[in-house]
């Protein structure tokens, strides 16, 4: 009588267990495949962010029209620029929208608490600009500088709206200083967090840091912008 080949029960429960075990290793190394692809995405595209944030900051600055505004009434000529620790306008060819190829835009840097007042956050809002008397507008009037005594430009107060565009986040600190114009070849260079002169710095430096350091991601550095338009106010432009 012929024997017939065969697997007892046995044997096959050894085998479903022993293909269990290797399906079940297989998805654990795919979990933590997909974790670590996750996780070095997020980080790549905070790294991003943050370069792309400091480079769209960089390039509004070098965009800087040198608008003169009739601030304070007409017949009046002041250089369209407020410069404060934790605001700053200006008139740029630079857009978020639309780059170097769209309208000049009035830009509004300034810095607002963060979430549940954790640290600070840079925003910036864009309105179009149209025209010296369009940019009035945001300066009225004039008012004294509490140190020199001279007139200055009153800009009206800068807010947030669901239309404002966040640059830098979880930050401990943001503040904006300006160079001021040697006033002698070997005069040392002047950095001031009010800018009272007329007429535009020569640079714009935005300093920020981080409320949390990490060694493995790229961090918000310090942001120095050269301004090279030189323009006096006394001679007539096309803008005017």
């Amino acid at each position: 009588m012929r024997r017939q080949a065969g697997v007892t029960l046995i044997e096959v429960l050894i085998a479903i267990t022993l293909l269990s075990m290797i399906a079940a290793g297989m998805l654990y190394a795919m979990r933590i495949g997909l974790m670590a692809f996750e996780k070095t995405d997020t980080k790549l595209m905070d790294n991003r962010r943050v370069a792309g944030a400091q480079r769209l900051v960089e390039q509004e600055l070098q965009g800087l029209m040198p608008v003169v505004a009739p601030c304070g009434g007409p017949g009046m000529k002041n250089a369209f620029f407020q410069g404060e620790q934790m605001t700053m306008r200006l008139v740029s060819t630079f857009s978020l929208q639309e780059a170097w190829r769209g309208m000049p835009q009035i830009l509004e840097l300034f810095v607002i608490p963060g979430d549940e007042g954790v640290g600070v956050r840079l925003v910036v809002n864009e309105i179009p600009y149209t025209g010296p008397v369009n940019a009035a507008l945001l300066c009225p009037g004039m008012t004294q500088d509490p140190q020199t005594g001279a007139p200055v430009p009153r800009f009206l107060p800068v807010r947030p709206s669901p239309r404002s565009f966040v640059l830098a986040d979880k930050l401990a600190y943001c503040r904006f200083v300006y160079l001021v114009p040697r006033v002698a070849p070997d005069a040392p260079e002047i950095w001031t967090p009010h800018w009272t002169n007329t007429g535009w710095p020569l640079a714009v430096r935005i300093e920020m840091a981080p409320i949390e350091s990490d060694a493995g991601r790229l961090q918000p550095i310090a942001v120095v912008a050269p301004i090279t338009i030189r323009r006096s106010l006394e001679i007539p432009y096309a803008d005017n």
